[in-house]
C-alpha cells in the first residue's frame, strides 16, 4: 500500500490552491489597509512557552499538544496556536523598543493539535490572525473585530453574529473566581474529572468545558460581568461604543471565556450560520499579561485567530470561489526548429507579464489544441516550420474562433495590447 498522509492532515492540490490564494490575497489586502504588517514565526517552539503563555490547565496544553524531546533532550512543541509565538518574537526581537502600537498579522501559520479530525478542524491546520501590542484602549479591540468582520463580509459570508464578553483582569477576577467556586461547590461531584481538577487552580476554565453535563451546570453560574472592576467595566463600555460607531452588530454573551489562559478583559467570537456549517470562524480577545507571563515586558495586547480550512469551508457554502485567471497564450509548436523558437517565444511572453503555457509533452497538433482548450487559453500561438520560415506566428482567438497572422518579433506587443 502506498504511503498516505497522516490522519488529520490534508494536501492542497494544484486544482485547489487558487482558493487559498483568493482568501489569502484578500486577507493581506485588508490587513494592509488597516496598517498591519506580516510576521512569520517558527513551527516549533520550546514547550515552556505554551505552558506559561496558554496555561497548563487548558485543554490545549493538557490534551492536544504535539510535544517531543529533541536530540539535545530539550522539550519542543509543534505550535498549537499563533499568539504565544508572536509574543515570544515581540520580546526576543526587541519590538517593544519601537514606537507603539505594533500591529502585526500572520497568514501562513501551520498549527498542530491532537484531536478528532472533523470538517474544518484538522490536526494540522493553518491560521490567519492579527496581533496588536502597545494599545490599551478598547478601540484596538474594536478594530480587530471590525477587521475580521470586514474580511468575512467581503468573502461573501452571510448570517454573521459577533458575541463579546469581558472576563475581567487580575484585580477583579479573583472576586469572580470565588463567586463561581461558591456556586460550583454544591455540584462539585457532578462535574467531569477534568473540571474537578480545575476547580481550585482555574475555575474559569470550567465555563469552557465541552461536556454537556458541565455546560448544564454552568448555565446558571454567576456572570463575570457582575464582578468587573471600574476599569474593566469602562473598557467594556468603550468597546461597545466603538462597535456601535462602526455599525458592527454584536451580542453580549457572558458565557464566552475562550479556551486559553492568557485572555484578560475582552473576549469575542464571530459565528457563521451557513448551510452545512454552523460554528465559530474567528475567536480572540485581549491578553494584557501575556508578555510578562513569558518573561517579557509589561505591555497590553489584543488580537484574534481564524482557521483557514474552516474559513474556506464557510466561504464555499455561500458561493464558489472565483477560479484562477486562465492561460493567456498557449504556444503550440510543430517541428524541432519551431519548438526551439516557440520555447524562446513563451519566455518572452512571460517576461512581458503574459500568462503563457508551452507543450512539454510532444503532443500532436490536434492534441495541443484540445489541451489548450482544457486550460481555457485565450489564444493559441501556432508556430510551425512554414511560419518560422516567414517570420510569422498564426494566432487563434479561442474565444471567438478567429485566426490571423502576426510578425514573430511583434507578437509580444500585439498580445499585451489585446489583453489590455
Amino acid at each position: 500500500m502506498a504511503i498516505q498522509a497522516p490522519k488529520g492532515t490534508k494536501d492542497v492540490t494544484p486544482q485547489e490552491s487558487y482558493k487559498w490564494h483568493y482568501v489569502e490575497n484578500m486577507a493581506r489586502d485588508i490587513c494592509e489597509s488597516y496598517g498591519y504588517y506580516e510576521v512569520r514565526t517558527p513551527v516549533i517552539e520550546h514547550t515552556e512557552l505554551f505552558q506559561r503563555g496558554i496555561g497548563d490547565t487548558t485543554d490545549v496544553v493538557q490534551k492536544e499538544m504535539y510535544t517531543f524531546l529533541d536530540k539535545g533532550e530539550r522539550s519542543i512543541t509543534l505550535k498549537p496556536e499563533g499568539t504565544a509565538g508572536v509574543g515570544r518574537m515581540f520580546v526576543e526581537q526587541g519590538l517593544f523598543n519601537a514606537p507603539q502600537p505594533t500591529k502585526m498579522y500572520y497568514l501562513y501559520c501551520p498549527v498542530f493539535r491532537y484531536e478528532k479530525p472533523q470538517a474544518g478542524r484538522l490536526r494540522e491546520h493553518h491560521q490567519f490572525g492579527v496581533e496588536v501590542y502597545g494599545a490599551p484602549r478598547a478601540s484596538a479591540d474594536a478594530e480587530c473585530i471590525a477587521l475580521a468582520f470586514d474580511l468575512l463580509t467581503r468573502l461573501g459570508v452571510e448570517g454573521l453574529s459577533v458575541n463579546i464578553n469581558s472576563i475581567g483582569c487580575p484585580h477583579c477576577r479573583p472576586k469572580y473566581n470565588e463567586a463561581l467556586k461558591a456556586y460550583l461547590r454544591g455540584r462539585y461531584d457532578e462535574l467531569c474529572e477534568t473540571c474537578r481538577t480545575r476547580f481550585e487552580k482555574n475555575p474559569l476554565r470550567i465555563l469552557d468545558c465541552k461536556e454537556e453535563k458541565c455546560k448544564a451546570i454552568c448555565a446558571e453560574a454567576p456572570k463575570v460581568l457582575d464582578c468587573l472592576c471600574d476599569e474593566c467595566a469602562a473598557h467594556f463600555d468603550e468597546l461597545k461604543g466603538c462597535l456601535d460607531a462602526l455599525g458592527v452588530p454584536y451580542t453580549v454573551d457572558p458565557m464566552i471565556v475562550r479556551g486559553l489562559d492568557y485572555y484578560t478583559k475582552t473576549v469575542f467570537e464571530i459565528i457563521a450560520d451557513a448551510e452545512g456549517f454552523k460554528g465559530t470562524v474567528c475567536g480572540g480577545g485581549r491578553y494584557d499579561g501575556l508578555l510578562e507571563e513569558i518573561g517579557g515586558v509589561s505591555m497590553p495586547g489584543v488580537g484574534f485567530g481564524m482557521g483557514m480550512e474552516r474559513l474556506l469551508l464557510v466561504v464555499e457554502s455561500f458561493r464558489p470561489i472565483p477560479e484562477a485567471a486562465p492561460v493567456d497564450v498557449y504556444v503550440a509548436p510543430m517541428g524541432d526548429a519551431a519548438r526551439r523558437a516557440g520555447f524562446k517565444l513563451a519566455e518572452e511572453l512571460r517576461k512581458a507579464g503574459v500568462k503563457t503555457e508551452f507543450d512539454h509533452v510532444g503532443r500532436s497538433f490536434k492534441a495541443q489544441f484540445k489541451y489548450a482548450d482544457k486550460l481555457h487559453a485565450k489564444m493559441v500561438a501556432i508556430l510551425g516550420d512554414d511560419e518560422l520560415a516567414q517570420g510569422i506566428v498564426s494566432l487563434k482567438n479561442m474565444q471567438d474562433g478567429t485566426q490571423g497572422q502576426v510578425a514573430l518579433d511583434a507578437l509580444t506587443q500585439y498580445v499585451t495590447n489585446n489583453l489590455k
